[in-house]
């Protein structure tokens, strides 16, 4: 009987090691390893806000967190960020700030915009502090200062993996919404200083022309399993002149 005791307890898997981590100022004890979100989890919260994708892409999860001996207030994403012993987090699911109205129809794609709309982007004092705390590792500092040089292409191209997480904007001491002044730096961009895709309009006017009438039916017709071995099997250098 002492022999299959023992077997079996050796047959157990190993218990995760338990560590101390303060939820909203409460302690908990939680798995090592386990990343902010599934320890807020662990503990028993559920999450309704402050969370999305779970993958790192949409944002939703934005934590603040001190750790124990550092003065720093630290920022990141729920869903990538590793508990360590003895830290102090909370999640900010939504950051305060103004979002301006505008026709992109009816403004100029230059500093002028900015000017009228986003007057407090040339408040930047250069500290860096939203490029830190980044959980993207995009040049926050470096697009608020193309803008402010009227560089709205560039300022688009240092942008454009944003998430729109809204930590920036928790750290600015200038108080911009450096998200929301990067989303109109792409809008106009796009609307005024892409290139035209010329074969993009090309392929409207046939489509509209009635040109792949009989292929769309076709492709409506297929089961979705046929769909799938025609999708996996597709020819993907294709010919867009």
């Amino acid at each position: 009987m002492a022999e299959k005791e023992v077997l079996n307890e050796e047959e157990k898997e190993p218990q995760a090691k338990m560590i101390p981590v303060f939820i909203m100022g409460q302690k908990y004890e939680v798995p090592e390893g386990s990343t902010i979100l599934n320890a807020i989890e662990y503990a028993g919260y559920q999450l309704k806000k402050g969370v999305g994708c779970r993958e790192g892409f949409c944002g939703a999860c934005a934590t603040v967190y001190r750790l124990p001996g550092d003065y720093k207030l630290r920022g990141g994403l729920a869903c990538q960020t590793v508990v360590q012993p003895g830290m102090y987090l909370t999640q900010i699911p939504f950051t305060p700030a103004q979002k301006a109205i505008y026709d992109i129809d009816e403004v100029k794609p230059d500093i002028s915009t900015f000017q009228k709309f986003y007057p407090e982007v040339f408040r930047c004092l250069g500290c860096n502090a939203c490029t830190k705390v980044c959980p993207q590792e995009l040049k926050v500092m470096d697009y608020i200062q193309a803008i402010m040089r009227g560089d709205i292409e560039l300022a688009a191209d240092l942008s454009f993996d944003c998430i729109m997480c809204g930590l920036c904007t928790m750290r600015c001491p200038a108080e911009m919404a450096q998200y929301n002044i990067a989303l109109l730096a792409r809008r106009l961009y796009g609307k005024y200083m892409m290139p035209k895709p010329e074969f993009v309009y090309k392929r409207i006017e046939e489509i509209e022309q009635g040109k792949y009438e009989k292929e769309f039916e076709e492709i409506m017709s297929l089961s979705k399993e046929e769909l799938e071995k025609r999708y996996t099997e597709r020819d993907i250098n294709f010919d867009i002149t």
